[in-house]
């Protein structure tokens, strides 16, 4: 499946809904606040943000918060996702993210990441998880 440019308008609804979900995060261990946006098959915006635990690897990515709200809310296909939080790199999603956002979504979904500034880069996904294990390697279900 081949996506479409991600509009301006689709660009600006992302990074709203993203800096809504980061002011919501529960960051307490870290205070590395990440809130992030997608936009399903049906252009709906569904937004998450990391839940941190005590527990570290029992925490929450934005990235599958806003995963989880698509699929709660009927959605099955990611558009596009934008990330949003603070520092000095660009904030890209984890590998096992990465590996979450292709089950939902084909290579050339664009993936972009922003800042307090706005957004600062775009990838494909295919560019963030070369060579990607997707659902059409198992074969029909």
């Amino acid at each position: 499946m081949t996506q479409m440019p991600l509009g301006e308008d689709a660009q600006q609804a992302l990074l709203q809904a993203a800096r809504a979900a980061r002011r919501n995060a529960y960051a307490p261990y870290s205070h590395f606040a990440v809130g992030a946006a997608l936009l399903d098959e049906q252009g709906r915006v569904h937004a998450g943000c990391n839940v941190e635990n005590a527990a570290y690897p029992q925490g929450l990515c934005a990235e599958a918060g806003a995963l989880s709200a698509m699929v709660a809310a009927g959605g099955r296909r990611v558009a596009a996702l934008l990330l949003v939080g603070e520092g000095p790199s660009l904030l890209t999603p984890c590998g096992g993210c990465r590996q979450k956002l292709r089950e939902f979504a084909a290579p050339d979904t664009p993936v972009l990441v922003a800042d307090a500034q706005g957004i600062r880069q775009g990838f494909t996904l295919a560019q963030l998880l070369p060579h990607a294990f997707g659902p059409e390697h198992l074969g029909p279900a």
